[in-house]
């Protein structure tokens, strides 16, 4: 797994996007298992997000466009119900 995925350092380096993975995660198992009635929880995730990339000294591109996907998304699901 680690040549597969070019991990070279030999010790754990915890980054945001990891937390940022895990609720994505999160927010589609209960989309699948409650119901698009859940996709508030996600909009208010991705929200929140965003408003992190934008104050954020470190911003990143791929992080904005994650978190206004997910905006996109979730607003589509809440418009559904």
């Amino acid at each position: 797994m680690k040549k597969f995925f070019n991990i070279t350092a030999n010790r754990y380096i915890f980054d945001y996007n990891d937390i940022r993975c895990l609720l994505t995660l999160v927010n589609v198992v209960m989309i699948i298992i409650f119901g698009l009635s859940v996709a508030w929880i996600g909009l208010a995730i991705a929200v929140f997000g965003t408003v992190r990339d934008m104050v954020c000294e470190e911003r990143k591109i791929n992080s904005t466009i994650q978190h206004l996907t997910m905006i996109v998304l979730n607003v589509y699901f809440v418009t559904l119900m």
